[in-house]
């Protein structure tokens, strides 16, 4: 037989489980090197020569460094990883909200496109569509037109005609 013959023969399948389960464990270990480090960069309450700290002794023994950080420090990572989640989150919002809100004022051209639908229905005077339209263009909006005695949506009264 051959050499590849024979390695297939040589590699049982609880072989192949070891293997598979150290190359699994190894991965955990750096995702777990990776998030401690993460997390002394993230800590506010550390000065930088404690998290300078931190860090050589993380590098330069990972093992015993790591341990010794989630004995040490591990009890609050979850505390700063939510507390910086929540943070994110809010900022989220917050900017959803001010989309949100900016999407609700209706722009100059959307004004104008109103007030032109009104002057063709017939609901507004042509007087009154270019006192409207001078206010949206100014920027003061169709609504101050209204208060101002037959603005948009208001019925012409016997004066305005």
């Amino acid at each position: 037989m051959t050499a590849q013959t024979y390695l297939a023969y040589d590699y049982p399948l609880l072989s192949a489980f070891w293997t598979m389960l150290w190359f699994f464990l190894w991965i955990m270990w750096f995702v777990l090197l990776f998030r401690v480090v993460l997390d002394i960069f993230r800590d506010d309450a550390l000065n930088g020569w404690a998290k300078t700290g931190w860090l050589i002794f993380v590098i330069v023994l990972p093992f015993l460094g790591v341990f010794v950080y989630l004995i040490v420090r591990g009890k609050d990572m979850g505390r700063r990883e939510r507390t910086q989640a929540h943070a994110q989150q809010e900022a989220f919002d917050s900017y959803v909200r001010r989309t949100a809100a900016g999407a609700t004022h209706p722009s100059s051209a959307d004004e104008l496109t109103k007030l032109s639908e009104l002057r063709t229905r017939g609901d507004i005077s042509d007087d009154e569509f270019r006192r409207a339209k001078e206010l949206v263009l100014a920027g003061h909006g169709a609504g101050a037109g209204a208060s101002a005695g037959g603005g948009p949506g208001t019925a012409p009264g016997p004066a305005d005609h």
